[in-house]
């Protein structure tokens, strides 16, 4: 038992790992789903901040160049208006030209240098003017730019006469403005922009480089991977003077994005970083939110799990113990027992095991005597004592109520017998000391399992089958299932499945038994017998189909419809005229379980329009089964006189109270025992009968002797004057035609 325990035990935990495997494959791949979904957001927004971010700095570019343009082309004017005075530069003219520019146009100093070294200065001085390499650029007739003091910007512009380069007027502005002018504003202050040339060299720098990095050092602290390649690939794109964007990780750890734009008019590059969560940020902050809602979602799914694996473990060994253990005796339940049984059989041989049952005979007599609690001791006491008896490879189990089944490993009829004897006997072994000795007795049933494939369900009943065909054998035998109990049960359903439409055919027909009055010498009545006339199967014996209908119920129905076939007899004999006798109608004791069941035999009885009197009721000594019994029989048999009906007791002397019953029950008439009559040769034999026949005569009751058949029971019974004969000296029941010719009314 204990290892077929652990056996379930290791089956259910590997299902249980199973289950556990499955939910975390389930959790593990919501959680990739979510990541993965999270991912292509994230890079959906990183591409977003990237073309937003190209599209910002093309037009800050865009501002700059325009800006820078404008310087130039305002000092080419100023420079081709200048020429077109062809004044010299130390003229007052040409002193209050270019200082009157110079308020104009903003710019804090203008300078004019000719290619013979002189040069005329407005504003604030310019010290050697002319090896400053922006100058220079302009003498080589290019827009040149030369910075002064870190603080101050001089663009230069050459001056042509012709072709050729005759001087270069400049002019300066603070860096300042040109720091504010390329600090983007669309990224809220959190954007960061430089100007550089061609070689990645700065030359206007951000007026603060702490929030991120300083841009001299991107060239200067490549690393590998895809930065260093990005770096590279700017580097080549700024000597081309193409535009370009790409994403990388300061040395900080900061996740940055970087626009380098061509500045068409000096050929600079517009550098500008901006963080790469600019855009993303919320996003980030709702990613990272969904994150750990899932992430607590699943955490708290995974407790929940964990709880109810825990609740359903504890609920499952709960339910195991309930549905493998007996509640009562502590031993095997039925539903083990099966599961143990089906597994032995898959691999037995044909007519290895055996199947008994021991049902402890009239167990509710020890519950109503001693109490549930001692009966409940019963069941485990005799649990045990199974327990002690099995060997190893043998099963014991207590099946429903007071059955107990057992498996055991024989296949010959008297081992099986004696092994079950000696169970008993082990049982009983309580009274070797006990002084009030308290046997229990047992039916006992077994079936050799011939097909080890059979459903347990099948060799269950078969065993049941023969332990209750046990009233057939001796006493405290074992009763082997064969066969014939299976055709009978098949005979049984077969019969009780044909009630319905035999009744609806009339395939039930009535036979009449005369009662002779002996004094008389002619019939005083009739019994009403039933047989069944099939169609297919012929005449069919009461006796296979009475006690069946008796056990099941059905005799009620068949009562009835025998009781209104003699109704409708009567009826037929009064319409012809014939003399009327009482007709006797067998009632069953199943009738009594219904308390109004008189109503519907005095519906039929006044439909045909009996006469009181004639119709009498029989009932069997074994209906009066108990005090209750006895009451509710009493009250019925008055209700019958009420009614019109009279009554007789039929086998009276067939139990052990008959003389009871005479004073307790106003019955007109009783039916001797045909047992009476089998050997009239011995004198107390016919003393016995005498003494019934004179009480009877005293009670005013009628006497009927049943089963009488020889001349001899005759005349003994005329010589003590009973009332009526009834049996084969006289006729044996007959078909309503062959009674009528009987009585002579054909």
């Amino acid at each position: 038992m204990k290892k077929w325990q652990r056996k379930e035990k290791r089956i259910l935990q590997a299902g249980m790992k199973v289950q556990i495997a499955v939910l975390g494959i389930l959790i593990l791949l919501i959680a990739a789903v979510t990541l993965q979904s999270a991912f292509g957001l994230k890079m959906a927004v990183e591409k977003s901040t990237k073309a937003y971010v190209r599209d910002v700095a093309d037009q800050l570019s865009s501002d700059i160049d325009d800006r820078l343009f404008k310087i130039s082309r305002e000092l080419l004017l100023v420079g081709d208006s200048l020429l077109r005075t062809g004044t010299d530069l130390n003229e007052r003219e040409v002193k209050e030209y270019l200082g009157r520019k110079r308020e104009i146009l903003e710019f804090g100093s203008m300078i004019v240098l000719d290619t013979e070294g002189r040069k005329l200065v407005i504003g604030d001085p310019i010290e050697e003017a002319g090896h400053l390499s922006g100058i220079q650029n302009s003498f080589q007739g290019n827009n040149g730019v030369s910075f002064l003091d870190g603080q101050t910007i001089l663009y230069s512009v050459p001056l042509f006469r012709g072709n050729k380069v005759v001087g270069v007027l400049g002019g300066t502005r603070s860096k300042e403005n040109m720091q504010v002018l390329i600090q983007p504003g669309s990224f809220n202050g959190h954007g960061l922009s430089c100007i550089a040339d061609r070689n990645g060299n700065v030359v206007i720098s951000p007026t603060d480089l702490e929030p991120f990095m300083k841009l001299d050092d991107i060239f200067k602290k490549e690393s590998g991977g895809a930065a260093a390649g990005n770096i590279h690939q700017m580097q080549e794109n700024m000597k081309k003077g193409t535009d370009g964007v790409f994403s990388f990780v300061a040395v900080d750890g900061t996740q940055l994005i970087l626009s380098y734009n061509y500045l068409e008019t000096y050929h600079w590059f517009l550098l500008t970083l901006v963080p790469a969560d600019l855009i993303s940020y919320e996003t980030d902050r709702y990613i990272m939110q969904t994150f750990a809602i899932v992430a607590g979602t699943i955490l708290l799914f995974l407790l929940l799990l964990f709880a109810l694996l825990y609740i359903y473990r504890n609920n499952r060994r709960r339910l195991e113990h309930i549905a493998f253990v007996d509640e009562v005796t502590g031993g095997m339940s039925n539903a083990a027992f099966r599961i143990k049984l089906k597994e032995m059989l898959k691999s037995a041989e044909k007519n290895r095991y055996t199947v008994a049952v021991i049902n402890i005979c009239n167990f509710k007599l020890i519950n109503e005597s001693f109490g549930s609690r001692e009966g409940d001791k019963t069941l485990r006491y005799c649990m045990e004592v199974l327990q002690r008896n099995v060997r190893k490879g043998e099963l014991a189990a207590r099946g429903e109520e007071d059955n107990f089944f057992l498996c055991l490993e024989e296949n010959r009829q008297e081992a099986i017998t004696a092994r079950l004897q000696a169970v008993i006997a082990d049982i009983n072994s309580f009274n070797r000391t006990a002084k009030n000795p308290y046997y229990l007795f047992f039916r006992q049933g077994a079936y050799l399992i011939d097909d080890p494939q059979m459903d347990i369900t099948i060799i269950q009943d078969r065993v049941m089958t023969a332990c209750l065909n046990r009233q057939e054998y001796e006493e405290n035998t074992c009763v082997f299932y064969d066969f014939h109990f299976t055709q009978r049960i098949k005979q049984e359903h077969e019969l009780n499945a044909m009630l319905p439409s035999a009744l609806e055919n009339r395939d039930f027909q009535v036979y009449f038994q005369p009662k002779v009055n002996l004094r008389k010498g002619k019939v005083a009545g009739a019994e009403a017998l039933v047989r069944w006339q099939n169609p297919e199967k012929g005449m069919i014996s009461p006796e296979d189909f009475i006690p069946l209908f008796e056990k099941n119920g059905n005799i009620c129905k068949l009562d009835c419809y025998v009781f209104e076939e003699v109704c409708r007899i009567l009826d037929q004999w009064r319409k012809e005229g014939r003399e009327l006798f009482p007709i006797s109608v067998n009632l069953s004791r199943q009738h009594f379980k219904n308390p109004d069941f008189m109503e519907q035999f005095v519906e039929i009885a006044v439909n045909y329009q009996i006469p009181k009197g004639l119709l009498e009721l029989e009932l069997t000594e074994s209906i009066f089964f108990d005090d209750k019994g006895i009451a509710l029989v009493r009250e019925n048999i008055d209700k019958m006189h009420e009614l019109g009906f009279k009554c007789s007791l039929d086998d009276f002397g067939s139990g052990f109270s008959s003389l009871g019953l005479l004073k307790e029950f106003d019955v007109d008439t009783i039916k001797l025992d045909r047992r009476f009559f089998m050997d009239m040769s011995k004198p107390k034999a016919r003393d016995v009968v005498e003494c019934l026949i004179d009480l009877s005569r005293r009670l005013k009751v009628q006497t009927v002797a049943e089963g009488i058949e020889t001349g001899e029971q005759i005349e003994f019974l005329k010589r003590i004057q009973c009332d009526m004969v009834q049996g084969y000296y006289y006729s044996r029941p007959l078909p309503v035609e062959e009674f009528e010719k009987w009585v002579g009314w054909q």
